[in-house]
């Protein structure tokens, strides 16, 4: 499930770092946990689309990764981003 031009702009505005960020390890994780909560809400309804959870699978290690880096540099920007985002309880 992808994210259309839309969604993914708004979340890059409210997520970036300064005025011409468009790739920071904030905005990926943003962009990566919208697409595993559209993902999740597609395999609900579509409980054999193997392939789809595969993809999904590959999002969350690839998000978990990134949280990791940003936990190992700044420990209060990884707790501000996983409270801003709404993920880890």
């Amino acid at each position: 499930m992808s994210l259309d031009t839309a969604e993914k702009q708004k979340l890059i505005e409210t997520h970036q770092v300064h005025a011409t960020d468009t790739g920071s390890v904030e905005i990926q994780v943003a962009i990566l946990s919208k697409r595993i909560s559209k993902l999740s809400d597609h395999l609900q309804g579509n409980i054999h689309d193997f392939a789809s959870r595969q993809g999904l699978l590959k999002m969350i290690g690839k998000r978990k990764r990134l949280l990791s880096y940003i936990k190992d540099k700044n420990v209060q920007k990884y707790q501000d981003l996983v409270k801003k985002i709404g993920i880890r309880g």
